[in-house]
């Protein structure tokens, strides 16, 4: 839950650097509504922790902060490019709480309903992002964007 706990600090910087240099209203309010929902399942992240008597990740300031300035470099770069962005980083979170889903089964039916709703809120920001036009991203932003993540939950796991 720590490594989800992070990814959602994560989401929400993405979105408010995507936001505050998106250059158009409509993305920006896009953006400000998925932050919003992002804090929601910041606090489900954080309140099962402490009933889990888990901390959060010592290097959430460092994901914040690098999550922050991604995002505003994705907005500045227009706005396919920056609900391309959103839609590939909700594509791949899914399919990291679809996979962290698996390995937990059916031994933490409260952490899987939390996961369930977050893949279920990701998936439509993704889906909203596309429809909105975004651009599929080049194949090797896909695969910098999976690297960055594998670093970022290894290291949360363990700080």
């Amino acid at each position: 839950m720590r490594i989800n706990h992070s990814g959602e600090v994560a989401a929400q910087a993405l979105y408010q650097g995507q936001a505050l240099t998106a250059g158009d209203a409509a993305v920006s309010a896009a953006m400000h509504q998925a932050a919003a929902e992002e804090t929601d399942h910041l606090a489900w992240c954080e309140l099962r922790l402490g009933e889990l008597r888990g901390r959060t990740s010592l290097l959430n300031p460092l994901w914040y902060a690098g999550s922050f300035a991604i995002g505003a470099l994705a907005g500045a770069l227009g706005r396919g490019t920056n609900l391309g962005f959103v839609a590939e980083t909700e594509r791949q979170v899914e399919s990291h709480l679809r996979g962290h889903m698996e390995r937990l089964g059916d031994a933490d039916p409260r952490s899987r309903a939390i996961l369930e709703q977050m893949a279920q809120d990701e998936m439509r920001h993704g889906a909203n992002a596309a429809s909105l036009g975004g651009k599929e991203l080049p194949f090797p932003v896909g695969a910098a964007m999976r690297l960055t993540a594998r670093i970022m939950t290894r290291s949360s796991y363990w700080l």
